[in-house]
């Protein structure tokens, strides 16, 4: 019979045997079976008749576990339905599949599930009519698999769901909005104050931390929400089956709270927070990228307005955000394109009356916008990392212009945390010395302390350095902080700028005098100039006259002047004051 396949599904083989191959005598066919039944593969052969002619042991074994009675003369309509488990469906599939291999003389192979054991089963067709089929058992590989492939859908430290299965639950829950309009909130969460933690501290700890927050974080949503980890501190919560806005309202105020209550790692008391942004589906938006962006345009409003807080999306966060990125595009343009400029405002010293410095202040002239303040793209610049070239530039800048000024004066520059911590402020400041031709003495270098908060060893390594080459250093915004007085004592600091806030405070409040005449008292003791910034009326000079201060910065003087102005300004200035 040519054909191996009735109609009626059976597969039929002809008389087929082990036992029945030419050349082998009783003992050496003993001895072929013992062979066969000690590989690990099962072998089974089908006759054209469609019955079970031989099997080896482990075919024996894995069908038996399969709950099939393996036996000679086994008809192979009989062992397929038993197969594919009694689904039509399923043995209409490999019966179609062992017609093609017939066909072709190929080989065909499918995977075989039961109650405890997963069977590869590979069947090739005999030339001369029949079968062989070999049984490999897969299930270890399987299991593996299996483990693996929910290994790729865990972080590793927090053991929470990554991105790719955060992926699938919100396609899931895609399909139920559309399926019967269940709504669902995404919360994207980015922890504050992390960072100093492995900076500080080492990621080890940092680890640790992170672990922590996993669980705080699971301990606050229901079986039904899911709760991932998408980057270093970035954490997403997936709130399904939400009835109303106020359900995410009170979910985002418990996850503020319960993160930014103190923790125990490792004999370390650690303090963090977190900023919110919520996006909710469908009012947001229905698809995860479009969740995901509306979540993250509020969590970065959220920390806009302060961090430790949440915020939903709004419509206008989205147009805020193009804006941002539009500028932040300019920018990018704006150094090459020559459009920073620098203005001066003088520096009085109050002996003598008499101008003795400037302090550079950068403007950007936009094309179509006109002059911009710093106020509006210095945060921008820090941000996105612009903020070190721009600070090279205005270094080089200051020392050209203040070689055409008379010489006593001098020009400070405001050198922000990021630019400090670059390994290149100390050699920009000395190629910018030479080319110019400006003397060090007349170039003043300020800081504040969130220069100081950073890398203290390496920082005062830095400002060492600056002091040898015979540039000032100032801390400025005295006052503000909240370890000022410690930082006058790791550096000598040749001048105190105090903050324009406690000048302001001189008609307002009483302790107004009692803060500058402290702050005075006290850089005149360590031998330090003090500068009052921000004096804008006669009577406040009069007072931090009174006070002690040294010098003094502010609109009564001047306000800041294009550099193109400013040598006619000081070659016209006379005192009035």
């Amino acid at each position: 019979m040519n054909s191996a396949l009735h109609h009626s599904g059976a597969v039929e083989l002809q008389p087929f045997s082990l036992g029945a191959r030419p050349g082998l005598n009783a003992a050496s066919l003993v001895k072929a079976n013992h062979y066969l039944d000690a590989i690990r593969y099962g072998l089974l052969m089908i006759d054209p008749s469609g019955d079970v002619a031989d099997f080896n042991a482990p075919a024996e074994i894995f069908l038996t576990d399969l709950g099939i009675d393996l036996q000679i003369k086994l008809s192979a309509k009989l062992l397929l339905r038993a197969l594919s488990g009694g689904a039509a469906l399923r043995r209409r599939e490999i019966f179609q599949s062992l017609q093609h291999a017939l066909s072709s003389q190929s080989t065909v192979s499918f995977e075989v599930t039961g109650r405890a054991r997963t069977l590869m089963i590979e069947v090739c067709p005999i030339v001369d009519g029949g079968w062989i089929a070999t049984l490999e058992d897969v299930s270890a590989r399987k299991a593996s698999e299996a483990r693996a492939d929910e290994m790729a859908r865990l972080d590793p430290l927090t053991g929470l769901p990554n991105r790719l299965l955060l992926r699938e639950r919100l396609a899931e829950a895609l399909a139920r909005l559309q399926r019967n309009g269940e709504p669902y909130a995404l919360l994207l969460i980015d922890l504050d104050r992390f960072k100093p933690v492995n900076d500080t501290l080492g990621h080890p700890i940092g680890d640790l931390l992170l672990a922590k927050v996993a669980d705080r974080l699971r301990s606050t949503v229901r079986p039904t929400d899911t709760v991932a980890r998408i980057g270093g501190d970035e954490f997403v919560i997936l709130q399904t089956g939400i009835r109303e806005a106020g359900n995410t309202q009170a979910l985002a105020r418990r996850i503020v709270d319960l993160i930014s209550r103190t923790y125990m790692v490792d004999g370390h008391l650690l303090t963090i927070g977190a900023s919110v942004g919520v996006a909710l589906a469908p009012t947001d938006g229905e698809t995860a990228d479009k969740l995901l962006k509306n979540a993250d345009l509020a969590l970065y409003r959220a920390k806009l307005d302060g961090r430790g807080t949440y915020r939903f999306f709004e419509p206008e966060m989205d147009a805020r955000m193009q804006a941002r990125r539009r500028l932040e595009l300019d920018m990018r343009q704006a150094l090459a394109r020559r459009e920073f400029q620098l203005h001066y405002q003088p520096q009085l010293q109050l002996d003598g009356d008499r101008l003795i410095g400037c302090e550079a202040l950068i403007r950007w002239k936009h094309p179509e916008r006109g002059l911009i303040s710093p106020l509006d793209f210095i945060p921008l610049a820090e941000e996105i990392g612009l903020i070190v070239p721009i600070g090279e530039w205005v270094i080089r800048q200051a020392c050209r212009d203040a070689t055409t000024w008379p010489a006593g004066m001098s020009v400070a520059v405001n050198v922000s945390p990021a630019q400090f911590k670059s390994d290149r402020l100390v050699e920009t400041i000395i190629s910018a010395l030479t080319s110019s031709g400006l003397s060090a003495r007349r170039l003043e270098v300020e800081i504040t302390e969130g220069v100081l908060l950073q890398e203290s060893e390496k920082t005062l390594q830095t400002l060492h350095r600056l002091r040898e080459l015979g540039v000032r250093v100032s801390m400025d915004d005295f006052g503000t902080g909240y370890s000022s007085l410690s930082y006058l004592r790791s550096f000598p600091f040749d001048k105190i700028k105090i903050d324009r806030s406690f000048v302001k405070d001189l008609a307002s409040k009483p302790d107004g005098d009692a803060i500058i005449r402290a702050i005075a008292g006290l850089g005149k003791s360590l031998g330090m100039t003090t500068v009052a910034e921000g004096v804008e009326t006669p009577e406040q000079m009069q007072r931090i006259r009174d006070e002690g201060c040294t010098d003094v910065q502010g609109y009564l003087i001047s306000k800041p002047i294009p550099a193109d102005d400013l040598l006619q300004f000081l070659a016209n200035y006379r005192p009035n004051l």
